[in-house]
This record gives C-alpha cells, structure tokens and sequence, in this order.
C-alpha cells in the first residue's frame, strides 16, 4: 500500500469540496449522548454492538443515524452535515477511502495515538487507511477483502476446480454450464453500476492484470497494456454473456441477491454475504451449497481492492470524549469478535483470524487475510470523490460499449492527471 498516493499538493486547510473549518486539536473533551452516523445496517446486527454500549453507559447513549445504503450518498449527507459545521453527527462510519479528504477539510479531527493502545494489534494495512499525512484521524472497525464466491456443489459434480486465472473462471463455466441443473445460470457478476463499486472492481480488474490506478510516485497510469487488459476482460464478459446484461445494474446487495437465488455460478462481492448465503431460514436457495476462494486474475490469483470502514470523530460534535471512548469499545476484540460471529465482517484484529472458534465457523477467514494482505488501496487522494466519479464514468462508458476500452483509459488518464496535480 502506498503512502505517497496522499495528495499532498492540497494544503490541510483546502476548501476542498466546500470544507468546514473544524478544530483539530488532539484535545477530546465534553461527554454526553452522541449519535453515530453509518450507511444502512444490512447485517441486522448493529443494534446489538450499540444496545450493548448503552447498556453499560446509560448516560452517553448513542443514537443511530442511518444513512442510504449507497456510499455515494453516505458520503454526499456527511459532507452536507460537515460544510454545514451541524452537531447532528458525533462518529462517523467512514469508507476507507474517504480519510484524507475528511482530515484534509477538517471535518473530522486528529486522534491521540496514545487514546487508542490497541492500535499495534490491528492489521497494520488497515490502521494505515486511518492515517493522513502519518496522522491519526480514524481507527479501523471492520476490514474488507474481496472474494469469489462460488458454487461448490456444480464445480464438484462438473469435476472443476476453484479458479485462479480469469481464463480457468471461463472454463469452469462452460463446464457446469452443461449441467442440466446449470441451465440458465450466468457465469458471473460482480457490481456494475456507476457508483463506488464500480471503482473498486475496476481498480481489481486492472489490478489483477498486472497494472495499477496510480502509481507510486502518487501519478495516475491507467493508460497502460495492462489496464487495458483488466477493462477488456470485463467488457468481454458483458459482450459475451459470462456477465448477465443486468449486472450493470448491480451494487453489492442486487449481485447477493442474484447469487443467493441460484442465477449466477461466481461472484465477487465483500465478506458480509458469507453469512447472509448461508442462512437455513429459505432466504437463500444455496445455503450449504456455496464455498470462497481468492479473486482470479489473468495469470494466476487476483488482486483484492483493500475495502473497510473506520469510526471518525466529527469536528463539529461536541462530545468527543464519548465518542472516543464509543470508537474504542466498538474496535475492541470483543466487540469485533462479536461482530464476525454475527455477520461474517471482516475484523480488523489480526488474532481473530487465529481464532479458533471462528475459523470453524467461517472457512473463509484464512483467505479472507490472505485477500486482505495482498489488497490494493484505492487512490488516497483529497479530491477522491471527483478520481473515483471519473473512474466510475470511464468505467461505466466501455461496459456500455459506448466508449472502446482504450480511448475510455486514454480520456481517464488526463483527466486523472488533471485532478491528481491540482
């Protein structure tokens, strides 16, 4: 993961995107009720971790804030909130990605390394993505790896194994195509519409075949062989059917859907469906049927998108204090242990992935951390929301086949150049 990807052209003041001016002093005080601000609770499980801080802290109760389930527009309502300098949020859910830009506007404030000991007990990868300029402004809760879900029950009886190049995925799917049970099933999906997702698949796709967004040296460089293999795969899978016409339509929770109810033999998608795919109260057709492996690439094991969410302090709130103490009770092992038993989240504690307990119940810890391991960050950049929309539109245009794959990472490479040197 590359620190240098920080845009450090903008100044920690920037305006950026409408910024506030919100204190950054390290100084946490004023204790109280808060409120918790986070993206629409699909794992049904959040009112449990919360109901247990209330319980124990009647006086600082939090009150959930749920926002849409869209990230875009989990990130549109916080920054309104943010520019607005409004109270209404004390602890922010934040994507992984949104960091420099809430600690560069400053509408989050730095956290004292020394308020959170914990922090050399998380995976190291992870407590970076709360960083800014080597600062602490988030810890993280939940981790995010990418992973290809797959029906074990076809490949066992079309005599396929897991694949780990795009090139065995096909054949796999030819295979258990000729399964009369297979009949109608979709090769695979993962998601497609113009939005963060699209990012992220985008980013593994090119990733995956060798190539990168932006460098090293913080420099975009999607207009490059390699990245113009990662986008043609995709195209290709649209053109020829592998990926169903619909999934341009797919966020994370159409593409669950879609696996869950039997019409897709592989599918990309975030820790969280392990559970919900495994349910035996006839949510979900494949339960027992299903397993996860790595996400394939061109020439042998792909690359993850480093996903995750961490807790931030408004700058605006006025009980910091509590809402320092609330982001350590909810990263605390307990708390994340209690919430992969759950859910299937990934945890950013890198003993739980040891656990024995849970390695029973989830097979897929071991290569959910190898996912997590080898992940790519996605561009930390102050201006990420304009890079990740103009990823999204490049993206979005050749999948539509409105724009041949090489003029769509030719036009996102200088306007890439253009955000990334402002």
């Amino acid at each position: 993961m590359s620190v240098s990807m920080v845009l450090l052209a903008s100044a920690c003041g920037s305006d950026d995107g409408g910024g506030g001016s919100g204190s950054d002093s390290t100084a946490l005080e004023g204790r109280g009720p808060i409120t918790f601000a986070t993206g629409k609770d699909t794992s049904g499980n959040l009112k449990n971790q919360v109901d247990a801080w209330n319980a124990e802290h009647p006086d600082e109760k939090v009150e959930v804030k749920e926002l849409p389930e869209s990230a875009d527009q989990q990130r549109a309502q916080m920054i309104q909130n943010a520019q607005s300098k409004s109270d209404a949020y004390s602890v922010l859910n934040l994507d992984v990605v949104w960091t420099a830009e809430f600690a560069a506007n400053r509408w989050v404030v730095e956290l004292p390394p020394d308020q959170f000991p914990d922090l050399d007990k998380l995976i190291p990868a992870t407590v970076d993505t709360g960083k800014y300029r080597d600062k602490l402004y988030a810890v993280p809760v939940t981790s995010d790896g990418g992973l290809l879900y797959y029906r074990k029950d076809l490949l066992d009886k079309a005599g396929a194994q897991p694949p780990k190049t795009w090139d065995e995925m096909t054949a796999a799917c030819l295979k258990v195509q000729a399964l009369p049970e297979a009949k109608g099933m979709s090769c695979y999906a993962g998601q497609f519409e113009k939005y963060e997702g699209l990012t992220v698949n985008f980013s593994e796709a090119v990733n995956s075949a060798g190539g990168v967004v932006v460098g090293e040296d913080g420099k975009p460089n999607v207009d490059t062989p390699e990245a113009l293999a990662g986008l043609t795969q995709l195209v290709n899978g649209f053109k020829s059917k592998a990926i169903p016409s619909a999934a341009i339509t797919y966020k994370e929770e159409e593409g669950r859907r879609a696996f869950q109810e039997g019409k897709l033999l592989f599918h990309r998608n975030w820790p969280y469906v392990y559970a919900l795919a495994g349910k035996t109260d006839g949510s979900s057709k494949i339960a027992g049927k299903f397993a996860v492996a790595p996400l394939p690439g061109k020439d042998g094991p792909g690359v993850s998108t480093l996903g995750g969410h961490n807790y931030a302090i408004s700058a605006f709130t006025k009980n910091k204090a509590t809402a320092a103490d609330f982001i350590k009770f909810m990263s605390s092992e307990e708390r994340q242990k209690a919430n992969v038993e759950k859910t299937s989240q990934a945890p950013t504690w890198a003993a739980l992935y040891e656990d024995a307990d849970l390695q029973k119940q989830f097979p897929y810890l071991a290569p959910l951390k190898a996912s997590i391991d080898s992940a790519k960050s996605r561009p930390k950049v102050v201006k990420y929301g304009d890079v990740s929309t103009a990823i999204q539109e490049a993206a979005y245009n050749a999948l539509t086949m409105k724009s041949e794959p090489k003029k769509a990472l030719t036009d996102l490479q200088t306007k890439l150049s253009s955000l990334i040197t402002q």
